[in-house]
């Protein structure tokens, strides 16, 4: 059983999301009615369908939205730690949020949309309570302004950018996932990191130039079929 599983198991209705769990015990689970029904697969519910049975009570409908989301939210979460447990954690906390919170839930916006940004505010909670404790360290100079500068990710693949974002300093490398990612103006993410404006810009500035720097340095040790 993972640790997030087993974080899961102790939040109310989500103790079904694990493997193995039991809902009934002694003799009431011995003499419970064995009832015979067809079950939808999964993947032909629509996620009105899944938000319906979760609203309704349903362990199962609880257990296929974790499962068609998680993936997903991992990747998302993935790229504003500094490491695969931190993601772990921000991705426990979103679901939990998500769980606790799904009658809210107004379907003006797809629901992939409104869990996305309940994992992303999980993680700014992440980042506020770490931050004080993170050292920053750029490792050089960088300009602070790059209007009109381009570089090609495309010779890379998925786990070789997720390296190179989670190896920004976390100041950098959350205005980066929020301007650049997640589509926010840096009026917004100034709000929502306590800064202003105008530094929620430098910051995106010096993210992209150390990813600039890097990516130069690791075009020129690729061999020349790799480019």
């Amino acid at each position: 059983m993972s640790a997030l599983s087993a974080a899961l198991s102790g939040v109310g209705s989500l103790r079904s999301l694990l493997p193995g769990a039991h809902v009934a015990t002694g003799s009431a689970a011995a003499t419970a009615p064995t009832a015979t029904r067809t079950l939808t697969p999964p993947a032909q519910l629509s996620d009105g369908e899944l938000l319906d049975g979760c609203l309704a009570g349903s362990r199962l409908m609880q257990k296929y939205l974790y499962e068609r989301f998680a993936g997903r939210m991992m990747a998302v979460c993935l790229r504003y730690a500094q490491t695969t447990f931190e993601a772990e954690d921000v991705l426990q906390e979103g679901f939990i949020t998500v769980f606790k919170n799904l009658a809210s839930f107004r379907r003006e916006c797809p629901l992939e949309f409104w869990i996305r940004r309940i994992m992303v505010n999980a993680a700014l909670r992440q980042h506020r309570r770490n931050a004080p404790l993170v050292a920053v360290s750029d490792g050089g100079e960088y300009p602070q302004d790059l209007a009109g500068e381009e570089f090609t990710l495309s010779n890379y693949n998925f786990e070789e950018l997720l390296g190179l974002v989670q190896d920004l300093a976390p100041r950098y490398q959350m205005v980066f996932n929020l301007f650049a990612i997640e589509g926010y103006g840096h009026k917004e993410i100034g709000e929502m990191l306590g800064i202003s404006e105008g530094t929620s810009k430098s910051q995106y500035s010096r993210a992209r130039a150390i990813l600039k720097n890097k990516i130069e340095r690791l075009d020129a040790q690729r061999p020349h079929g790799f480019r």
